[in-house]
């Protein structure tokens, strides 16, 4: 039976996490006592007796968690931001292109991010694909669950909620987001897209939205919908032309689920591209036990909510 470690079980991540996993009889789960759950000799002592290692931590804990582990037989899956361009970490989307293969064989994954697994889901096939050229100039937007923000940021909504907390919250006004540099490289664009991530007052679910003029692909509408419908035969992403709210689309529309959905709407002039998930699914948790399920040989949905 193959041992699992998930370093930072207390946050939402590793909850979720370990929600999936404690069903599962063909993997045990390496808990440590409260007491302990920070101890690093302790936790080092997990790392290395596991065959898979979740981190579910901040960016410099998940630094240190790495060079903790000695096993040459360890896998790390790691789902900070810490690792995502990293040489010598597999990026951790195993619809793309290639991509299973070298996840199966990996021993350092990287876990991708929420709002840069809607994006890529849905620039990265165009542009390999040669309907979006690596020099265009996007622009994107995300709604995103407050989990996201992780546990102060559900009691500041469902705690210490005030009247601005009803409507959409945008953030990163700066444009130096976090996940743009992961969107930019493994999208192969020359340059990351101008992008704003809104909060939205639920708690899971997520929507990005990708805004193309038609002349910015190559084939139009058409074209986009046949590469999504090419590209995703297999895994957590469908690509779907349903209009299951007539008319709208809901970023609450896949809470609670692990699948990812990729759709492309518009007209002769104007196009948008639409990825719906869930924040801790595909976007974080999901996602990494995804990963682990193909590292182990497992079916990829096993114990998964589709």
């Amino acid at each position: 039976m193959k041992k699992v470690f998930i370093d930072g079980s207390a946050g939402t991540t590793g909850l979720r996490i370990r929600e999936r996993l404690a069903a599962r009889t063909d993997l045990e789960l390496v808990i440590l006592p409260e007491a302990l759950r920070k101890d690093t000799a302790a936790r080092r002592d997990a790392l290395n007796a596991a065959d898979v290692a979740f981190l579910c931590l901040p960016d410099a804990a998940a630094i240190e968690a790495v060079s903790l582990v000695e096993n040459p037989a360890t896998v790390v899956i790691d789902t900070s931001t810490a690792h995502r361009t990293a040489d010598g970490w597999e990026y951790g989307f195993p619809e793309l292109a290639g991509r299973r293969a070298r996840i199966a064989a990996a021993k350092r994954i990287a876990n991708p991010g929420c709002h840069a697994s809607g994006f890529i889901a849905l620039v990265e096939p165009l542009v390999r694909s040669g309907i979006v050229a690596p020099g265009a100039g996007l622009c994107a937007f995300s709604l995103t669950g407050y989990s996201g923000g992780g546990k102060k940021m559900i009691a500041d909504y469902e705690e210490a909620a005030t009247p601005l907390h009803q409507g959409g919250r945008q953030y990163a006004l700066g444009q130096k987001h976090k996940h743009l540099p992961e969107m930019a490289k493994v999208c192969g664009l020359a340059k990351a897209p101008v992008f704003s991530p809104i909060v939205v007052p639920h708690l899971s679910g997520m929507e990005v939205t990708v805004q193309l003029f038609a002349d910015q692909a190559k084939g139009g509408l058409d074209a986009i919908r046949a590469c999504y419908q090419a590209a995703y035969g297999q895994g957590l992403v469908r690509y779907t032309d349903a209009d299951p709210e007539a008319g709208f689309l809901s970023s609450a529309g896949l809470s609670g689920k692990d699948s990812l959905e990729v759709s492309a709407y518009g007209n002769d002039e104007r196009i948008i591209l639409v990825s719906r998930f869930d924040n801790l699914g595909k976007g974080a948790s999901g996602a990494a036990i995804q990963n682990m399920n193909i590292v182990l040989g497992c079916a990829e949905d096993e114990g998964l909510v589709l």
